[in-house]
């Protein structure tokens, strides 16, 4: 018997195939969202002022984060296409040069980043002891943005392939560093200086370097099924390929960040604790989406594999899959919020002013879960099959064009609570109208493969 030399995206059964390559990236996200989590529970520790802080770095860091996603899915989605196609010769050049821009627009990011968190602050509160707090955290966890880059964009050359455990990996060393030296520099816990929300950054920034470090070694020094060639690597296609196809992913990582933005424009004007609630509630909601991304970034190198290869019934069979999955993965991320928000609460060391306010808001706010677990799916489903132009725009309709002016209405109308209406309100429209895209995609194919035959 021969041996299949084939890459097992053209081959293994598909419910198989989307465990084994979302189940790692899966666990991976959950991991790589716990880092924002991870520090501002310890973070609350210190004080309510402390928290908000961080939650109002959040749109930075998350935006930060976006960056890297681009890049990363970018050359995961040209890489995934080249061998569809068998072409491993461009399949070697675009993960050299997906680590080439990885570092020149991280020391880019990292840069601009510093000029911009002064009059961010500013912006945003008045209060001079959340400033103090706020601007001593970003200047060191904007030196996060080169080695999260570089990682996050190995991450998705490795997943390209199939290889979706050494991710996993190297995302969850960093996320174990972190936990263990948040409390020890933020506290000063034994031999350890007390830094607050220093510590907290540093910790932040030390973790992403040793996920990096591991990333490089898994890249270079193992065998794998691509191998950056970096001679000739900076063609000028493919370099607008990698931008183009990441595009989606990057708006949708984006637009959480202008989404936190927006709300706080709100909230600041109810009170301190307002922002520092949902500055703690969105890193838990992300943590739930983000998670249920990890299953759409297994299913995506796979539909794209298909897609080029021209496996329609496999390219459909994915998609259908990862949608039940990631809709009941959202049932149960809405079931735990509504459950359990006083618990989820005490994370943050939540005061009671927070509780009051907290606890109805999370149970508003989980309803839309299951509808945005199911639009971004039609949104991934759309950007594999190089419909770029429907997935952004799905995106752009959940954290902007119709978020913004909904909650604008109801917080006029509802005040505070409108605000919170607004998120699942916003979820429900968006998804009925990804079931138009997807509907006419699924038209689109049908057409196509009545005139083949």
């Amino acid at each position: 018997m021969g041996v299949k030399t084939e890459n097992k995206m053209a081959y293994e059964p598909v419910n198989k195939l989307i465990i084994q390559m979302s189940a790692p990236p899966l666990i991976s996200m959950f991991f790589q969202y716990s880092y924002n989590l991870v520090d501002s529970m310890f973070v609350a520790g210190i004080n309510e002022q402390a928290l908000a802080a961080v939650s109002l770095a959040f749109p930075i860091t998350t935006l930060m984060n976006a960056l890297s996603v681009w890049i990363g899915v970018g050359v995961n989605v040209l890489i995934a296409g080249y061998l569809g196609q068998k072409n491993q010769q461009k399949a070697n050049s675009a993960a050299a040069l997906g680590v080439v821009i990885s570092v020149v627009v991280g020391v880019l990011i990292n840069f601009l980043s510093l000029f911009i968190i002064n009059p961010y602050y500013s912006a945003f509160t008045q209060n001079k002891e959340i400033f103090e707090y706020g601007i001593a955290y970003m200047s060191v966890c904007v030196f996060m943005q080169i080695p999260n880059m570089v990682h996050i964009v190995i991450q998705k050359i490795l997943q390209a392939t199939g290889n979706m455990i050494a991710p996993m990996w190297f995302q969850i060393a960093g996320v174990v560093f972190n936990f263990v030296f948040d409390p020890l520099l933020i506290f000063g816990i034994g031999p350890f200086p007390k830094m607050g929300v220093v510590g907290a950054a540093v910790a932040t920034v030390l973790g992403y370097v040793v996920s990096t470090i591991i990333a490089l070694i898994q890249l270079f020094l193992t065998k794998q099924k691509v191998r950056p060639v970096f001679k000739n690597c900076l063609e000028p296609q493919m370099i607008k390929l990698i931008f183009s196809y990441g595009l989606p992913s990057f708006v949708m990582n984006a637009l959480g960040a202008f989404t936190v933005n927006f709300a706080n424009m709100f909230l600041v004007r109810y009170s301190d604790t307002a922002v520092a609630f949902f500055g703690a509630y969105f890193k838990i909601q992300q943590l739930i989406v983000m998670t249920v991304n990890g299953l759409i970034q297994g299913c995506l190198p796979i539909m794209r594999f298909n897609y080029r290869a021209n496996k329609e019934e496999r390219l459909w069979q994915t998609f259908k899959t990862g949608t039940l999955i990631a809709a009941v993965m959202m049932l149960v991320g809405t079931i735990t919020v509504l459950c359990f928000p006083s618990g989820i609460l005490s994370l943050f060391s939540a005061s009671d002013e927070m509780r009051s306010l907290g606890i109805p808001a999370m149970r508003i706010m989980s309803l839309g879960f299951i509808f945005s677990g199911l639009s971004t799916m039609i949104a991934t489903f759309e950007q594999a099959t190089d419909r770029i132009v429907p997935s952004m725009d799905i995106q752009l309709l959940r954290q902007g064009i119709l978020l913004v002016p909904l909650m604008w209405l109801l917080n006029h109308f509802l005040h505070i609570t409108g605000i919170w209406i607004a998120f699942p309100v916003t979820e429900l429209l968006v998804c009925a109208i990804a079931g138009f895209f997807i509907k006419r995609n699924a038209n689109c194919q049908l057409s196509k493969s009545s005139a083949d035959a």
